[in-house]
């Protein structure tokens, strides 16, 4: 799959296309339905099958103070849409500048000049162009006028995946039960376990101490951290390797912390295998199946260590199953 990042990186003679605009942040079932059926068409037509979404989210342009951050970052957006089947990607730096585009003006250098569009696919709720002025209806006027077709895809709601829910999956939806925690909910509307991807670094190595040594990741890493909690995941490495992890989300209590950090502690890693298993400065993911607690402030370290182990256990049984 081709990545572009900048409608200059796409080559003059590329397509003709079939194309689809979004932000796709999590690329969700409900994304997914969409970018099969682009990919369809596509290979129907013996056309490419193009995205064009955006870096960074728009709503961190224009809400920064109410964004809580993407639900994935941009290098598993694309592997995720990879994964279904494009042809290629562009990912479009968005400003206030691209904002200000009018409809016409959008469709024309981009769709049509830029990635050769000859049919695009969208949602039913799409909006484009300056203050998000341009809709389906206006889309397909444009359509008739630059020689493109528009198909509109409907919404796919929670019923359609085991869930009697008369509301349509969404990244809204997703966020709201990663801050619940509820990150097995969450894996039925992705489609996949939600995952965080950063570099271990150094922590304050309490973990080591008290004989539960972790991989905390550094403050900066990509996808939306869930509620603070105890969950039972992955742990994805640098070569690809996947471990069993009880994970922590949030600030230490019993230890009077303030920052917020992911922790991810390797269970039943073999012991002759520790010179093998050095994580420092590498880029990590952590994958999370099951909320298994909440977090609470202990009162003592025994107290800890034994919930600590107890979580462990937990943490076995829900993978062995998974």
């Amino acid at each position: 799959m081709h990545r572009f990042h900048a409608l200059t990186e796409v080559p003059r003679d590329f397509g003709p296309s079939v194309v689809t605009v979004g932000n796709f942040d999590g690329v969700h079932r409900g994304h997914q339905e969409v970018l099969r059926k682009l990919v369809g068409r596509a290979r129907a037509a013996g056309l490419q099958a193009v995205v064009l979404t955006f870096d960074p989210h728009p709503a961190e342009v224009h809400r920064p103070e109410t964004h809580r951050g993407k639900i994935m970052g941009t290098r598993d957006k694309l592997d995720a849409m990879e994964a279904i089947g494009l042809d290629a990607v562009l990912v479009q730096h968005y400003d206030l500048d691209f904002s200000a585009q009018a409809p016409e003006e959008f469709v024309a250098d981009y769709l049509c000049a830029g990635l050769n569009a000859h049919c695009v696919v969208v949602g039913a709720d799409a909006r484009f162009g300056r203050g998000n002025s341009g809709d389906v209806k206006v889309l397909q006027e444009l359509g008739e006028r630059h020689g493109f077709e528009v198909v509109v895809v409907e919404d796919l709601e929670g019923d359609m995946v085991g869930h009697h829910v008369d509301r349509r999956i969404s990244s809204t939806w997703i966020r709201e039960l990663l801050n619940q925690g509820d990150v097995a909910e969450a894996a039925i509307m992705l489609g996949r376990p939600h995952r965080v991807r950063g570099t271990v670094v150094h922590g304050a190595a309490r973990g080591r101490e008290l004989g539960f040594p972790t991989a905390n990741l550094d403050s900066a890493s990509d996808g939306y951290v869930p509620a603070d909690g105890v969950y039972a995941g992955w742990l994805i490495d640098a070569r690809d390797r996947r471990w069993p992890v009880a994970v922590s989300v949030g600030s230490n209590p019993t230890f009077d912390g303030v920052s917020r950090v992911v922790e991810a502690h390797v269970i039943d890693r073999p012991v002759e295998r520790v010179e093998d298993f050095d994580l420092y400065a590498q880029e990590v993911v952590v994958e999370f199946v099951q909320r298994l607690r909440g977090m609470v402030a202990y009162e003592g370290v025994e107290k800890l260590v034994s919930q600590m182990t107890k979580d462990v256990d937990r943490t076995r049984e829900i993978l062995r199953s998974h």
